[in-house]
This record gives C-alpha cells, sequence and structure tokens, in this order.
C-alpha cells in the first residue's frame, strides 16, 4: 500500500509529447484558464479520463448492477455540475477538457467578474481571499461543485477606480 505521507503522480503524461499539434493545444488551455505549468493540465486530463472510463465501463454492463452504479456515477456527476439530471451516458462519454476546467476555482472566480484577469483571480485564490460560505480556499485548482457556486465570495473591498482616486499634495 505505501506510506501515506509519500506523494504520488495524480497525472499521465503524454505518450507523445512532442507533437506539434498536441504543444499547441495544451499552450492554448494552459493561457486561457491561466494554468501554472503542463502537469496541472495534465491532472486534469487523466481525471477526464477517468470519468469516462467509468461511463465505459458502466455502458459494457447489464442488469441492476448497471442501474445502481449509473444512479452513484450520475449523481456525482450532477453535483460537480458536469452532467444534468437528464444526462445518458452518451452525455458523459462527451465530456471534454474544457467542460472540467471551466468548474475549476480559478474559473469560476474570473468569470464572475471577482477578478480583473484569470491569474490575478489565481492570485487571489493564492493569498487567502477567496472563500465559499465560510470556509476559505487557497487551491485554485478546486473543483467547485454545483451549490457552492452560489456561496462563493470575496475577502477583500474592490479597488477603488484610477479617476476616483483623491491624491494628497504638499504645498
Amino acid at each position: 500500500m505505501g506510506d501515506p505521507k509519500k506523494q504520488r503522480k495524480k497525472y499521465e503524461s503524454p505518450r507523445h509529447p512532442w507533437r506539434m499539434d498536441q504543444l499547441e493545444a495544451e499552450l492554448k488551455l494552459i493561457g486561457e484558464y491561466g494554468l501554472r505549468n503542463k502537469r496541472e493540465l495534465w491532472r486534469y486530463k487523466t481525471m477526464l479520463s477517468k470519468m469516462r472510463g467509468i461511463a465505459r465501463s458502466i455502458l459494457g454492463m447489464r442488469g441492476e448492477e448497471r442501474e445502481r452504479l449509473q444512479k452513484t456515477y450520475f449523481s456525482t456527476m450532477t453535483k460537480l455540475g458536469l452532467l444534468d439530471e437528464s444526462a445518458r451516458i452518451d452525455d458523459a462519454l462527451d465530456l471534454t477538457i474544457k467542460n472540467l476546467l471551466e468548474k475549476r476555482l480559478q474559473t469560476i472566480v474570473y468569470r464572475k467578474g471577482l477578478a480583473r484577469t484569470i491569474h490575478e483571480a489565481r492570485a487571489m485564490i493564492a493569498h487567502g481571499h477567496i472563500m465559499i460560505g465560510d470556509r476559505r480556499v487557497t487551491a485554485p485548482g478546486y473543483v467547485v461543485k454545483k451549490d457552492e457556486e452560489a456561496l462563493l465570495k470575496t475577502t477583500i473591498q474592490t479597488a477603488p477606480q484610477a479617476g476616483k482616486i483623491q491624491a494628497k499634495t504638499e504645498v
């Protein structure tokens, strides 16, 4: 089993990391979502791969075990906000990396307008200025659940507008 304190890799690196089209697509996603490095992107790709793998295994099952697993799988995916209640297995297989990246705390803070840029959103989260309910979250990669989106708030006041700043001058 291993030592619980030992850090383990939470991602799978690409089989062909130097393909030009793959490099360009990864860089575009990193810039669009303000990711720190490619390992962060690969972690979400691995999560997506596991989610889709579970959906494929459910698709191949028969009987009441399929019904039970499908019910728990869809309730989890609905809580995350990736699928709605009327979704089918095909909808789970159609998920993309962008669907998962849109559920990150950093992206949601930026989309809600709490930060001016995606990079400012990351800094605000890392510095502890973002709360979900009454809990401070400092991980920009935290996957926000559907019901937690309404509880999102900032602990700092918005900066004054540039034109409204009154400078104190000495005579």
